[in-house]
């Protein structure tokens, strides 16, 4: 085996692991398990995930973010009744509930400042002892921006460009109040750029980890060059082996253009994850669940988003519409379009003629996004032969039970990892950059 600059490899890579606490999608089934009975709102929820995470050994815990509640056909979203609350309050909070567990916030680049923001990170840092991060996202939908009175003031391409500068631009005030600044120079910046012109002074020390970790997440080729410029983690939605093995050369191979070295960003999926004690019992579970996550209801608002137009007259149980899309219409605002319509109406079509699917059996096919299905010992093969060949450096795990999905992982899975040597048995720092394996910013 060798690593991506060919150099034979003699030692096993490690593992990295993160929780992401499933919020107003379709992920969570509220209704499966008494381990569900949560909300996206309690703090009891959030506590007993993150808990169990950091009982796990895990890198971090993952929150996401909404800046404004999801809509369909004019209506709140109806699976964003409850929204979700702002993810620095809520890290702040688990800080004081957790030790060594990194807590990583999702905080857009577009729609915030770097002077506030930098302040709210460094904060984070102080009070969980070094464990704070930061994923980096970005937008440019004008229905987000009613909410800041901006609109869609930047176009795809300057988002990467404004964060870019963000993210630089923060690290400057990071950088500004090192321990053991004199008083008089303490804090003082000064940045003149395309997309901010500040001057003064920081208000906060520079934290335990020098830089919170960042994190981006975005397959796009301007995300993949984002991420190999600036983040310390790519999140990435590749679940195959092949698919992960090509996008991991491919991000890795962009770092040495920017002065960086293949260990200095991680790289970790979003993944599920299905137990069973057979490997038949395991798949039986994950079509349950799917067909819980993906209601007629849910079904047909799927399908509506990509044709564009009401589709409450169909059967979900009955064939694709025979109607032409209306790829200009935008029945959902707040959502990010992750393919092309066409193509993907294209292909859907295709399955649905091939297999005989009906709408709902079609949604559940195309969208299916469970990556690791067997029984625990089959779960641990897979996941460490993605790491050891290279397919990712770890996973960020989605349960689809709130709060309670993590459990079964936590206790059948870790161990068997920890046996192969592929898992860490203790902490043996106490930032998120130590457990991650990431260099403190000189």
């Amino acid at each position: 085996m060798t690593d991506t600059s060919g150099t034979p490899r003699t030692s096993r890579k490690s593992i990295h692991l993160a929780a992401h606490f499933p919020g107003v999608n379709n992920t969570t089934v509220w209704s499966a398990s008494p381990r569900a009975l949560g909300s996206q709102i309690d703090f009891a929820s959030f506590t007993h995930l993150a808990q169990t995470a950091e009982r796990g050994l895990f890198d971090f815990f993952f929150l996401a973010e909404g800046l404004r509640l999801r809509e369909h056909q004019g209506r709140v979203h109806d699976l964003d009744v409850l929204g979700r609350p702002e993810a620095i309050t809520v890290l702040s909070a688990l800080a004081a509930v957790t030790e060594r567990l990194g807590l990583a916030a999702t905080v857009n680049a577009t729609f915030n400042e770097p002077y506030e923001l930098a302040r709210r990170l460094a904060s984070l840092d102080h009070l969980s002892g070094g464990r704070a991060a930061w994923n980096v996202v970005t937008s440019s939908d004008a229905f987000t921006g009613e909410n800041f009175r901006r609109g869609g003031f930047l176009d795809r391409a300057d988002r990467y460009t404004r964060a870019a500068e963000f993210v630089a631009t923060a690290r400057e005030l990071w950088d500004s109040w090192p321990p053991g600044a004199e008083r008089a120079r303490a804090g003082a910046f000064a940045h003149h750029g395309h997309h901010f012109d500040i001057e003064g002074r920081f208000s906060v020390e520079r934290g335990p980890q020098g830089h919170p970790v960042v994190i981006q997440a975005g397959d796009s080729s301007e995300g993949r060059e984002f991420a190999a410029a600036t983040a310390d983690i790519v999140f990435t939605r590749h679940g195959t082996l092949e698919a992960g093995r090509q996008f991991y050369a491919d991000v890795k191979g962009r770092l040495a253009a920017h002065g960086r070295r293949p260990e200095d960003l991680k790289i970790m999926p979003g993944v599920t994850f299905v137990l069973g004690d057979t490997a038949a019992e395991a798949q039986e579970k994950a079509a349950e669940i799917r067909h819980q996550q993906i209601s007629p209801q849910t079904a047909l608002l799927t399908l509506e988003q990509i044709w564009g137009v009401d589709l409450s007259r169909y059967d979900p149980d009955g064939p694709l519409p025979d109607i032409e899309p209306d790829y200009d219409a935008q029945l959902s605002q707040g959502r990010v379009r992750h393919a092309d319509p066409r193509a993907v109406v294209a292909s859907w079509r295709a399955l649905a003629e091939e297999k005989g699917l009906s709408i709902r059996q079609t949604v559940i096919e195309a969208t299916g996004r469970q990556s690791f299905i067997g029984t625990p010992a089959a779960v641990a093969d897979e996941m460490d032969t993605f790491v050891q060949t290279d397919a990712a450096d770890g996973f960020i795990l989605i349960p689809h039970l709130t709060p309670g999905g993590l459990d079964d992982f936590v206790e059948q899975v870790v161990p068997l990892l920890q046996e192969r040597g592929s898992f860490r048995t203790r902490y043996t720092g106490s930032t998120l950059r130590a457990h991650l394996g990431l260099a403190q910013p000189s």
